[in-house]
Order: structure tokens, then sequence, then C-alpha cells
């Protein structure tokens, strides 16, 4: 090796290491501040871009989730009201049969009517009211219950709408039906079972919905959360690797820096020569 003061290889090859060492040292620090290994295209295109893609996938399945919510809770708003007129019919049948019943006085038989009259209106008041988020999906002309479940917005679950109002599909009985006479009870009453039997039907087409709803949306959770995982995986920083990579580079600077000095101190020995 030639001695020169104006070229001091040593000094050249230490900064190159020293420079290697601190860019190391400055991936290792940021890892541990971020938390992930791959931050941008420059640290791993290839696995920032699939990683993304996952991340889309995972929005996409929180999007469903709202919509299976929304359809679920629409769901249960509609079994409840159906179960509220389910026992509304029931009262409906008990003042009816009694309105049947030849012996009854007039005037027990207005007030049975009475009642039955509010038992019909309370009926309507619910059908009518049975609403969430602007689905209503049991009143005449309702609106089906349409809940997405693909990540891509591809794929429903779908649930009928059912007509529980007065005179409709499932309900026989009228709004102007009475039971102001022993015939007109009994009348009355066979519309109320037929009722019963249809909302007994409608009931379990609303059931079985609620729990597709459901299982869909304890898949999509467990879906998503398995996601989420993956993309960890791929782009999370071993945090206890990176704490020792830490300590490590941190030493190597600090020999670095130490052989820099050294080295630097090396054309000043060639002034040794000329000492006489």
């Amino acid at each position: 090796m030639v001695d020169s003061i104006n070229t001091n290889a040593s000094s050249l090859l230490g900064v190159r290491s020293l420079q290697k060492t601190n860019s190391t040292l400055g991936n290792t620090q940021k890892e541990i501040a971020t938390g992930k290994d791959v931050n941008s295209v420059k640290d791993n295109a290839a696995i920032l871009a699939i990683s993304q893609l996952l991340e889309s996938d995972v929005a996409g399945l929180g999007s469903v989730k709202n919509s299976l919510d929304r359809a679920i809770s629409t769901t249960d708003v509609a079994l409840a009201a159906s179960s509220s007129i389910s026992d509304l019919l029931l009262q409906a049948k008990e003042k009816a049969v009694q309105a049947a019943d030849p012996g009854l006085d007039d005037a027990s038989r207005s007030a049975l009517n009475q009642d039955f009259a509010a038992i019909k209106d309370q009926i309507t008041s619910i059908v009518g009211t049975a609403e969430f988020n602007g689905t209503n999906a049991i009143k005449a002309g309702g609106d089906d219950i349409v809940a997405i479940t693909g990540a891509e917005g591809d794929g429903n679950i779908t649930i009928d709408a059912q007509d529980l109002s007065l005179s409709g599909g499932n309900i026989t009985l009228t709004e102007g039906q009475s039971i102001a006479s022993a015939a007109d009870a009994q009348a009355a009453v066979a519309a109320i079972d037929d009722s019963l039997g249809n909302l007994t039907s409608v009931l379990s087409q609303l059931g079985s919905g609620a729990r597709q709803l459901q299982q869909t949306k304890d898949f999509t959770e467990a879906l998503s959360n398995t996601t989420e995982v993956g993309i960890g995986n791929l782009v999370d920083a071993n945090l206890a690797s990176s704490s020792a990579n830490l300590q490590a580079s941190q030493v190597k600077q600090a020999l670095g820096i130490q052989s820099l000095s050294i080295a630097n101190q090396q054309p000043a020995a060639i002034l040794g020569l000329f000492q006489s």
C-alpha cells in the first residue's frame, strides 16, 4: 500500500463501513418506532403490495359487517313486531270466543267488541312502526331485508318482506271485522285461526333469516381477524429481533467511529519519516 497524505484507503474503508452500519441502525430504529418491518416500497415492494390488497379486503369486510348488523337489527325489529302481533291475535281470539256465546247479553258483547277493535288498532300501529333505518319488512308493500356478504360488494342475503297488515296476505282478519254478534264472532275466530297459522310460518322464515345473517356475520368477523393476522405476519417487525439488532448496530457504530479515528491518524505517522 502506498503511504500518502492525499488518499487514506483505510479511512475510506472505515467511512463506508460506518455508513452501512448507520443505515442498518436507522432501519432498525424505524422498525422499533413503527412496529413494522415493511413501511414503504423501498423496504419490500412486493410484500407491501400484497399487504395493501389484504387491507382493502379487511376494509371491505368491515362494510359487510356493517351491512349485516343493519340487516340483523331490521330482522330483530320485524321478529319482535311479529311476536307482539301474535300475542294480540291470541287476545283477539279470546274476545271473539267470548262474544260467540249465544247467551251473552248485548252490553257485554258491545264491550268485547270495543276491546276487539282496540286490539286491531294496536296491530295496525305495530305494523306501521316496525321500522329500522328506514326499512319496514312487515307493512303492506314492505321492504325486503338485504345484506351484502362479499368484500367486493358481491353476493347478498335477502329476507323477503312479509305483509302483516290487517286484510293482508298473512293476517286475514279485516279492518272492518267485528264481533258485534255471535255469528260475526265465529267468523272472526276462523279468521284469527288462519292468521295465527300464517303468522307461524312468517316467524319461522324471519327466524331462519336471522340465523343465517348471524352465522354470516360470525364467519365474516373470523375471516377479517384472520386476514389482519396475515397482514401482521407479512409487515410487522419482530421486536425481539429488532431490539437485539439495535444493540448490535450500536456496538458496530461505536467500533466504526473508533476505527475511523485510528485510520485518520495514520497520515500523521508519515511525518515521522522526515524527522532527523
